[in-house]
């Protein structure tokens, strides 16, 4: 087996970034015309610094407002809009779902893929990964495509804007990067792109896990005051650049198959991905039998940026056995990368683990944890 490392052509990233589109787009020999990707808070904050910009490098765009939805169709009506307009790349702006559908169509024209994301809620802008989703909300399958973006481009200016628990969900899913590719690096399973981990890989994940424990509450305290300052800059590149090289260089494990399983239980649809990933590495490390301290630094760094930590925090508190088997049923389909862990896994095994996890949770929270920030209130 080869090793393989995936990367974006390009990553910038600071404070009004987005001013440097146009530049950046004629550097790279992108010169349009472009169509951009929005969700609606992205069209609102950067329509004005987009015209200024695309027009000073003479590039041509249009802009495509998404349902902010990454499903069968709306990458079919994105595709329809970008062969109407003649465009010769797509651009992502927004949150994760609204990437991951520009990142399809890009793939399925056969076109450059510019990634420009508002919030840091996910590792999904550096990826040449869509997470597909149905119609209804359940997680559906994964895309590969076959080119990561070939511009990342990350304004912290907007980033700060948006609400902080769309950060403390990028640390969620960011938090899942180092445990998993420990896990698939000593499973010698394929990573994502279909090649065996690389040292770098490894190296960028811990990387990443070191960055969210050290800087992950003060970065979450200036985006509540929506201030720029180095600690949320150092989190924005974890949850961005070393998140997404890491999973996608070293691979996925049981952390996001969990994800998956919770989202066939509709009243996790509400909560976050990263939310959902971050009780899924709870889930992993129990799945692992993972030294106690292991688990409890974990625990103590969820319940400090807000991260669920019990079925409970995920409106699950009160889920009867049907709903939590046919969870652990969805996360381990045949398929799921919960079968990269080292030993077999079953349905059976994984309700032990989700049940454990969940009570671990509760545990801390007794003694001293407090309850999750993230999640609705109930």
């Amino acid at each position: 087996m080869l090793s393989v490392f995936s990367s974006p052509g390009h990553y910038v990233q600071g404070r009004d970034a987005t001013a440097a589109l146009g530049a950046e787009l004629v550097r790279l020999g992108i010169e349009g015309p472009v169509l951009i990707v929005a969700g609606s808070s992205a069209r609102r904050l950067l329509a004005e610094v987009w015209e200024r910009s695309l027009t000073d490098a003479k590039i041509a765009y249009r802009v495509h407002v998404s349902s902010g939805e990454c499903s069968r169709a709306e990458i079919a009506r994105i595709s329809s809009a970008a062969e109407e307009f003649g465009g010769r790349a797509v651009l992502g702006a927004g949150g994760g779902k609204v990437l991951d559908s520009a990142r399809a169509v890009a793939d399925d024209l056969g076109l450059p893929m510019i990634s420009c994301p508002t919030t840091a809620s996910s590792d999904a802008p550096c990826s040449a990964l869509s997470v597909i989703y149905s119609d209804a909300g359940e997680s559906e399958s994964y895309q590969l495509v076959r080119r990561n973006p070939a511009l990342v481009l990350v304004d912290t200016s907007v980033i700060v804007r948006a609400p902080a628990r769309l950060l403390a969900a990028g640390m969620g899913d960011a938090l899942a990067t180092w445990f998993e590719a420990r896990t698939c690096t000593v499973a010698r399973v394929r990573n994502m792109r279909g090649g065996a981990s690389t040292r770098s890989a490894t190296a960028l994940a811990q990387l990443c896990y070191d960055t969210l424990l050290s800087d992950g509450p003060q970065a979450l305290a200036a985006v509540r005051e929506q201030a720029v300052t180095p600690a949320l800059e150092r989190i924005v590149e974890a949850n961005t650049l070393l998140s997404g090289l890491g999973f996608e260089s070293s691979g996925l494990a049981a952390a996001h198959a969990v994800h998956n399983g919770l989202t066939a239980a509709a009243a996790t649809h509400p909560f976050l991905h990263g939310e959902k990933v971050a009780f899924g590495v709870l889930t992993q490390l129990v799945l692992e039998g993972a030294p106690t301290s292991e688990i409890d630094t974990v625990l103590d760094f969820c319940t400090e940026v807000g991260l669920p930590t019990t079925l409970a925090d995920l409106d699950l508190g009160d889920a009867d056995p049907e709903t939590l088997t046919a969870i652990a049923a969805r996360a381990t389909a045949p398929g799921e990368t919960i079968h990269n862990e080292p030993f077999t896994v079953d349905a059976t095994m994984t309700l032990d683990a989700v049940r454990t996890a969940d009570a671990l949770g509760h545990r801390h929270r007794a003694h001293g944890g407090q309850r999750c920030r993230s999640g609705r209130e109930r």
